[in-house]
């Protein structure tokens, strides 16, 4: 079967890119105690590929939720309430599968802040270049994408493509 859309980003780029930021992250959290949030299901393999390069000490959250209806942000986040973990004293990174409108990372950053977190920082593998709804500074960006509908390396479109091991544009 043949892949749909336009290639963007094939796998070997995107193992070497997950490699460098583990790498930088590494070297910032380096004896500290580091706690890695993952937002579910779209940040699922650059979660996975991403803990395997941390410091071993690394504890791993995922939380499910939602903003997206089909292809278009619906405004709303969905499933935050449902978000706990144990942060106080632990610094937080906060792993995404795109930036978009911003709107999920920063109610999620202020939930992290919230649960007591020393710090709060964002991962994530794409960042769309359009307008913010949300002012959002990732601290470490895999790649910078136009603006357009992305599947493959855990992105959907309605919950197919998620598996492919590459990023591609769908029209």
């Amino acid at each position: 079967m043949k892949a749909p859309g336009d290639s963007l980003l094939s796998s070997p780029v995107l193992r070497r890119r997950v490699a460098e930021l583990g790498k930088d992250i590494s070297r910032r959290y380096q004896d500290k105690p580091l706690t890695v949030i993952g937002l579910m299901n779209g940040s699922i393999f650059f979660l996975v590929d991403l803990v395997r390069r941390l410091p071993i000490e690394t504890q791993v959250e995922c939380w499910r939720v939602q903003s997206y209806a089909g292809r278009a942000s619906s405004g709303v986040l969905k499933g935050l309430e449902h978000c706990q973990a144990e942060l106080k004293g632990r610094h937080a990174i906060i792993v995404d599968d795109i930036l978009d409108t911003g709107l999920t990372l920063d109610a999620v950053q202020q939930h992290v802040r919230d649960l007591g977190a020393e710090s709060v920082e964002i991962c994530v593998l794409l960042r769309k270049k359009r307008r913010r709804t949300v002012k959002i500074r990732p601290r470490w960006v895999g790649f910078d994408i136009p603006d357009r509908f992305v599947v493959g390396y855990g992105l959907d479109d309605d919950g197919k493509y998620r598996g492919l091991n590459s990023i591609r544009a769908l029209d």
